[in-house]
């Protein structure tokens, strides 16, 4: 219970760094600057992500399709981090994925309203390397992005990038 508490400060707090490095350096954050600081956010999750797919997937015998995987992410993956499953997981079976977790962890501190509706994508970025790191790892190039359309409900797409 600790531990969940303290992953969630220290990822309020490395949003709000990011954010106020950028702003200090240029005074007011327009569209590009917002985009830098998503894109920073997520080069860290995607490192982080790759790390603990590894420890993870250790003593795990290979997967047999990239379903199998996305399955694995939503169970064992996402229990790790978010101390629960997703909630759903769908798939057009062409490389397609959404899964939805309606009570994501990194959005409970911030309102329930619609009032911190446009705070939420920062909060996601992390969130969204972090899958894509795993996923990496796993042998799967993939675009991760995330919406909330009510809090603390998200949804994450997830497109397998075929070679």
């Amino acid at each position: 219970m600790t531990d969940e508490a303290l992953f969630e400060f220290l990822h309020m707090e490395i949003v709000s760094h990011v954010y106020k490095e950028q702003q200090s350096s240029k005074g007011e954050m327009d569209n590009k600057d917002r985009a830098v600081c998503v894109s920073v956010l997520e080069g860290m999750g995607f490192r982080v992500g790759q790390g603990l797919i590894e420890r993870l997937t250790r003593d795990s015998p290979s997967f047999k399709d990239e379903l199998d995987i996305m399955k694995f992410v939503c169970k064992d993956f996402w229990t790790k981090v978010f101390r629960r499953q997703v909630d759903n997981l769908r798939t057009n079976h062409q490389g397609t994925y959404v899964l939805q977790d309606n009570k994501f962890t990194l959005l409970t501190q911030l309102s329930s309203g619609k009032q911190y509706l446009d705070q939420a994508p920062k909060y996601l970025a992390f969130s969204c390397g972090m899958v894509r790191g795993a996923l990496s790892n796993l042998g799967l190039d993939s675009v991760v992005t995330a919406e909330v359309s009510v809090m603390p409900s998200c949804k994450f797409q997830v497109v397998i990038q075929k070679l």
